[in-house]
């Protein structure tokens, strides 16, 4: 047997080099003669650019080069690209209007950060120094942040030439059939919803290290990304206006992506055009202040829900509106992310017949927003097991009945109907029961009657959520052996942002060729080696790289089959190659004649036609795969105080079949605590007048810390998707998708002496206290 093979919990191979300070980070990558880049950003939300005096910060000490926007439009650079714009429509069948995000802003700054000017200088501190003396004329204008309010007729407009702040609208489903099914419902539960925006804060900080090579007219750019080629593609064929081949994108390890790492920001293509003006590398280095006002945001939506149903509790429509906030500026996904992201997904995991889902999208003079772990599947999955938990407490139906009368049942599977997702497998019955046995629900009020005796409010919520994985895409992989150093060596186009992607990797190889684990290295984060990649977001990388992987290793053992063919003396249609038991040689069938796969790979080697034993792969995942469970949290509050602790968090899951319980144990943990984060405190506040963002550092910005999350009961269901030949489900997004709902709901039942039939994210401390005091004051 394999040491370490697939469905074993395997330490993660990457944690020695990063505990030990061995990690390479893109702030530890450097060049001999680099010059260093500092962002001037705009103080305004809302301004015109008047003037720019930059002849002090050119005559600075150290100032290499001083970049306006009107020195990148003379020397014809692009955009920042914002493809979402063209996947979308107008419920009216008009194109949307795409926003212009210019690398330098030229004469209009839409929010408090957008960059003004670039200073490059021989080190960051006379970069900054000089940034001081730079005299930039605004005039500035009303802002508008606030969600709903940009809609408002006398709201301060942020593209005046759109003549509105309504960015598009978009529908999925007949309002009028939804409509006539509401109007005949025996019930209808109403609902009215904020999902709150956050800073995605990210451990490591964005950074940039670009470098022209003049002799080549080549390009290359050191960044963490989530995704090289799609950061080449971008940057070549929006911002800088080159062949993709001039470009090349490296990325080494990174600290935390969420999303906010796949797109393109300003500052990357900027420095790549510094090296090219200026003849040397330029480096640039966010910090944490920079990247509260800079980097993509999430969430952001104002929602208004109703769920009809039946005399016996049963689904009959679902009506969901949505006012999303995009920001300033398009985001490369932004219009995306609360349209076709989560189309359909509303209805959960529930039998639905009809589903009307109506999107504004509005344009603030605020941070632009885009993708967040789950990227809409979140916000979907909030709002309709937030409907379910009032209907069931409106009809006097328990939590776990009203979900089972309306679950798609596993008998039915695959299924396809109404509007319910198209699942291809699932037991979503079997996953709550056993969740509701792990939560011991049947003591519960016990526990209830017991805390009140010690003057502390208890409550318990339901979440059953659902996943809906990318597909329709394709992803690469290769595989060299290396005779020399004795390694199996795999390339693939994925990028780990912290995931255990090297480690899951390294056991399905392993696996496949019957290696132990130490002879394989997995390299990531090349956009020169592979022809593409579809980098890590939607929680794809599982099955798109062991599909990639396994056609690789095929072709690589196909290739070395030909070659043990011609050393053994035999037809190749002879030649078998065994990975297992300790052995990987290829070998005459019938026979103990073999020979070792690294001998084979240094017969390879002596050949000028092949160079080396290796394989290339290509696979692409056709099918969506549906990762669900059933999530159960318990809350205490001290009603004197306010304060309130997570005593008890239980997650069933099926991720199909799971090829490392440790790595997923990771992932749902880190996925519970984002959600949990958002639900309890995270909360990007902007004043309403100026739209400066109030929360702007760690001092403001509550952040989740260890002790504010209980232990985390896991279980999990294995049942294998019938989209992908491993029957694996995506395991990265999916405790965010499900854990606000079942904690806000737990909230809830423990305000239920006080009348409370919701309340909105954030759940802060203050926020109880405040509506258990009028609660008191309404009860006199």
């Amino acid at each position: 047997m394999v040491k370490f093979g697939v469905g074993q919990s395997m330490r993660r191979v990457e944690d020695d080099r990063l505990i030990t300070g061995k990690g390479r980070y893109a702030d530890d990558i450097s060049l001999e003669g680099q010059a260093y880049a500092f962002m001037v950003r705009s103080p305004h939300a809302n301004a015109l650019i008047t003037s720019i005096d930059a002849d002090d910060a050119r005559a600075a000490p150290g100032v290499l080069a001083v970049y306006t926007g009107e020195d990148a439009r003379r020397e014809g650079l692009g955009v920042v690209a914002s493809p979402a714009a063209d996947m979308l429509k107008n419920i009216d069948g008009s194109p949307l209007f795409k926003t212009t995000r210019n690398l330098i802003a030229y004469d209009h700054v839409r929010y408090a950060g957008d960059t003004v000017a670039m200073i490059v200088a021989e080190t960051l501190n006379q970069a900054r120094d000089a940034a001081d003396l730079l005299i930039i004329d605004y005039e500035a204008l009303p802002a508008v942040a606030d969600t709903a309010g940009a809609l408002a007729p006398d709201a301060p407009l942020v593209w005046e030439e759109l003549g509105s702040n309504l960015a598009y609208d978009w529908e999925l489903g007949k309002e009028e059939d939804v409509a006539a099914a509401m109007k005949a419902a025996h019930h209808v539960t109403r609902l009215n919803l904020i999902n709150n925006r956050i800073v995605v804060n990210a451990m490591e900080p964005r950074a940039a290290l670009g470098v022209y090579d003049a002799s080549r007219d080549h390009y290359t750019l050191y960044s963490p990304s989530q995704g090289v080629h799609s950061q080449r593609n971008f940057i070549a064929q929006f911002s800088l206006k080159i062949p993709v081949e001039k470009l090349r994108v490296v990325t080494e390890d990174v600290g935390g992506g969420f999303g906010m790492k796949t797109f393109v920001y300003p500052e990357y293509p900027l420095v790549l055009f510094a090296s090219r003006m200026l003849g040397r590398p330029v480096k640039w280095t966010g910090d944490r202040s920079d990247a509260f006002l800079t980097d993509s945001q999430g969430r952001d939506h104002v929602t208004e829900a109703a769920l009809a149903l039946d005399k016996d509790g049963k689904i009959l429509a679902v009506d969901v509106r949505t006012i999303a906030n995009l920001g300033g500026y398009q985001s490369q996904f932004g219009p995306f992310i609360p349209t076709l992201a989560p189309r359909g997904m509303h209805v959960g995991v529930y039998k639905v017949p009809l589903l009307y889902n109506y999107v504004q999208a509005v344009y603030t003079n605020t941070v632009p927003v885009d993708a967040y772990r789950g990227a809409g599947r979140p916000e979907a999955s909030y709002v309709i097991e937030r409907l379910m938990d009032k209907a069931a407490r409106e009809l006097g139906i328990g939590q776990d009945e009203i979900r089972k009368r309306n679950f798609i049942p596993a008998s039915e599977m695959p299924y396809k109907g109404g509007a319910s997702l198209p699942f291809d497998s699932g037991d979503f019955e079997r996953n709550l029961t056993d969740a509701f046995k792990k939560a011991d629900v049947e003591g519960f009020e016990a526990r209830r009657a017991a805390a009140a005796r010690e003057g502390k409010l208890i409550g318990q919520g339901v979440s059953y959520y659902v996943e809906r994985t990318a597909a329709g895409m394709s992803d690469y992989a290769r595989i060299a052996i290396d005779a020399d150093d004795g390694m199996v060596h795999v390339w693939t186009g994925q990028q780990t942002n912290g995931q255990g992607h090297e480690t899951v990797w390294t056991q399905f190889l392993a696996s496949r060729l019957g290696l132990d684990v130490e002879k394989i290295k997995v390299h990531l984060g090349d956009s020169d080696v592979l022809p593409g990649g579809a980098g890590t977001g939607g929680s794809k990388a599982v099955y798109l790289v062991t599909g990639a992987i396994g056609d690789a290793s095929d072709k690589l053992i196909d290739k070395g089959r030909e070659i043990a063919a011609n050393e053994l003396e035999a037809a190749k249609a002879d030649i078998e190659y065994r990975g297992a038991d300790g052995e990987a040689v290829f070998a005459v069938v019938g026979t103990d004649k073999k020979i070792d796969l690294f001998q084979v790979a240094r017969l390879a080697e002596a050949q000028p036609d092949l160079g080396e034993l290796s394989g290339d792969g290509e696979y692409n995942q056709k099918g969506n795969t549906f990762p669900n469970g059933a999530h159960i949290c318990d809350v205490e509050i001290d009603p004197e105080t306010g304060v309130y602790k997570i005593t008890r968090f239980v997650a069933v899951d099926d991720f199909g079949h799971i090829l490392n319980p440790m790595i997923v144990a990771g992932q749902v943990h880190g996925g519970i605590a984002q959600g949990l984060g958002q639900a309890m405190g995270e909360h990007a506040v902007f004043d309403k007048d100026t739209a400066q963002l109030v929360t702007g550092s760690f001092m403001d910005y509550w952040m989740p810390r260890a002790d504010d999350m209980p232990s985390f009961d896991l279980a999990y269901n294995e049942i294998p998707s019938t989209s992908n030949a491993l029957g694996v489900k995506g395991a990265g997004e999916a405790g965010t998708v499900g854990a606000p709902a079942a904690f806000v709901n737990a909230i809830i039942d423990a305000l239920k002496p006080y009348g409370i039939e919701t309340i909105d994210m954030p759940v802060t401390p203050m926020k109880i206290w405040n509506i258990i005091q009028a609660g008191r004051k309404a009860a006199e």
